[in-house]
């Protein structure tokens, strides 16, 4: 679930005219967002972004979320709140850490950083996705909290679903997007929602969760999201159409990576399913 880096990069700079918008125009109403085609026609006001109150809390944010190393930019975000205690920006400085622990690839502390972000923004969307792919993604069998885990990334990842439409500020972003952003987030959620279900063997939700996740983001689609279908439809023995994802995930991967040869192996019992050929064992 990397996917969307640039989008998301893209909001991140354009969070900054959020909070220093507030400094003049602190009274302005929040606009209307149109719900995405496919969603209820129904508008939803957008959520009124977070704002700085002085300057100098404005630059400290913006000295923080400007920080490449996400350990500097975790101590730099505790440094803020604890100087700006009251500031509606907390949200924003822990979200920067958890982004930045994201791109490292470091799960555990990006769910740390997350859950500090649901601190002060309960229905925050990003951090409710993040938190939810590391419980699912980082949870053991062995563990003895495992349900308690797990139930919480379901949770999390169907809050998600929810406030994706009443919690993203609109601001100074275009149509393109926010509409981007909120059907990456939707399809991470939905992704989250299909690996919880095939993990205990629940086909029918997995096969949903999954193609509503490919669906919803169809101009980068999750290869992950791609075999995981594959393997649900293998087991339900629909192997034609389970081989068709399997030729989708093939296609958006290398070879010689995990999921690249996941994908190739599945394919190649898949097609021997299909073509008559002694298959090979699940």
């Amino acid at each position: 679930m990397k996917r969307g880096a640039a989008v998301m990069a893209v909001l991140a700079v354009a969070a900054l005219g959020f909070a220093h918008d507030g400094l003049a125009q602190s009274n302005t109403s929040p606009a209307q967002q149109s719900a995405p085609a496919g969603q209820a026609s129904a508008q939803t006001p957008a959520k009124r972004p977070p704002q700085a109150k002085t300057q100098a809390e404005f630059d400290a944010y913006k000295a923080v979320i400007a920080m490449n190393d996400p350990v500097a930019q975790e101590k730099a975000a505790n440094d803020f709140v604890a100087k700006y205690p009251e500031s509606e920006l907390r949200p924003l400085v822990y979200r920067a850490a958890m982004d930045a622990y994201r791109q490292a690839n470091n799960l555990d502390k990006m769910m740390e950083m997350g859950q500090k972000v649901l601190i002060y923004d309960p229905d925050d969307p990003r951090a409710l996705v993040a938190v939810a792919q590391a419980l699912t993604e980082r949870t053991r069998e062995t563990d003895l909290d495992r349900d308690q885990k797990l139930a919480e990334a379901r949770k999390d990842a169907q809050r998600a679903l929810v406030t994706v439409d009443t919690d993203v500020p609109t601001g100074a972003y275009s149509a393109d997007q926010i509409n981007a952003y909120k059907s990456l987030l939707r399809s991470d959620a939905y992704e989250i929602l299909g690996t919880l279900d095939y993990n205990t063997k629940a086909w029918a939700g997995a096969e949903g969760n999954l193609k509503k996740s490919i669906d919803a983001y169809p101009q980068q689609v999750d290869p992950t999201a791609v075999l995981l279908l594959s393997l649900t439809l293998d087991q339900e023995n629909r192997y034609p159409e389970a081989l068709k994802y399997a030729n989708q995930a093939v296609d958006l991967t290398k070879e010689g990576t995990t999921i690249g040869d996941a994908a190739r192996r599945e394919k190649e019992r898949l097609t021997q399913l299909t073509g008559g050929a002694n298959p090979a064992q699940k």
